[in-house]
């Protein structure tokens, strides 16, 4: 049998000094700067468990990079040459490519495109695609992105997280939200179908008929959604589904509810109904924090797979689709399970913060 004994890593100091610049530059690659870091903490003389539990990943690519650092040095932590042509891209030339890519902009634009890069460097338009996928660099996306400033974060993403992966027992976990100012739209000409070879389309422009306002409570355990339709979003609409949860709800059981922090949640009619029903319990997420709240993730469903691409050419029209999907999704509901835990959340957040903070500075 193999043995289990972990490698030996002793580094020189130039061996260090690479390693710590590889793990500090942001131009370095994401997959080189992980190994890097795999091998200083095997030189500071943790075992394989203590370094895949501090870098969050697994213990096999930790035993992988230790030895083929032991064995072939800073050589090993570059991947394996595939069979094939000979490179003819030194590795001079890659860096330059990922450099420009990452700490310039062409002067007559925002962003980079494979045949801007391939003029300022010398290279063909596919090799720089090909660095580029090699390195997993995207220059032509965008993505938006949001970090909470509520001063209760820890603490509200640790209750709701331990709601989910641990709910009460004799009690119900409803995530709730609003999704307010659906607007009945109908195309100014008719939708064409499909055909070979021709997607569906629609005319750009629309007609609005006005809007609707979905409540929507989403059960944790069974999938199954609580929904009402208004008018308007205010604060008597909010209590109005809170009455149609109440009786939705069989007697004996506590009603604990994931929400956001909207002023409407909150008003003195609210509270004076809350503590008029003490088995309903809320749980706020914190503020920008909605992807915390899972009835989000079915928002996503109705909106890409009715909404975006529907017509509707009155709001009667519009509730009664929207009516008819809940009742068809509560046919054969699909419970969203909750993965991750309060601490990964939390861990994967500060990792983020400390790639912006090295990024700017």
């Amino acid at each position: 049998m193999p043995s289990s004994t972990a490698a030996v890593v002793v580094l020189s100091d130039e061996e260090r000094d690479q390693l710590e610049r590889w793990t500090r530059r942001r131009t370095s690659a994401q997959a080189l700067a992980l190994r890097a870091r795999i091998v200083l903490l095997a030189a500071e003389g943790l075992k394989n468990t203590e370094i895949a539990e501090r870098l969050g990943v697994s213990r096999p690519p930790v035993t992988k990079w230790r030895n083929r650092f032991v064995e072939h040095r800073l050589d090993g932590l570059s991947d394996v040459p595939r069979p094939g042509r000979p490179r003819t891209i030194g590795d001079e030339k890659v860096e330059e490519v990922i450099v420009k890519t990452l700490e310039t902009t062409p002067k007559d634009a925002t962003h980079w495109s494979t045949r801007l890069m391939a003029t300022e460097v010398g290279l063909s338009r596919e090799a720089v695609g090909r660095i580029w996928r090699a390195f997993g660099l995207q220059p032509h996306r965008t993505e938006a992105w949001k970090l909470s400033r509520d001063p209760q974060f820890v603490e509200k993403v640790r209750d709701v997280v331990g709601l989910y992966l641990d709910p009460p027992e004799r009690a119900v976990v409803l995530c709730v939200d609003e999704k307010s100012q659906i607007q009945a739209l109908d195309r100014t000409a008719p939708i064409l179908p499909m055909l070979p070879g021709t997607p569906q389309r629609a005319t750009h422009d629309y007609k609005r008929s006005g809007t609707s306002s979905l409540y929507a409570a989403l059960d944790l355990t069974t999938g199954k959604v609580i929904g009402a339709l208004h008018a308007r979003h205010r604060a008597i609409e909010f209590k109005r589904f809170l009455q149609t949860i109440e009786h939705a709800v069989p007697a004996g059981l506590d009603v604990h509810v994931v929400l956001d922090n909207s002023s409407t949640h909150k008003t003195p009619a609210i509270q004076r109904w809350l503590a008029a029903h003490p088995r309903f319990v809320l749980h706020f997420t914190p503020t920008s924090s909605s992807w915390l709240n899972l009835v989000e993730r079915w928002f996503a469903q109705l909106t890409t797979k009715k909404l975006q691409r529907g017509a509707h050419r009155s709001v009667r029209d519009l509730n009664a689709d929207i009516r008819a999907w809940i009742e068809t999704w509560n046919d054969d509901p699909k419970p969203y399970v909750w993965t991750k835990t309060a601490d990964q959340i939390l861990t994967s957040i500060a990792r983020y913060c400390e790639r912006i903070n090295v990024s700017r500075h």
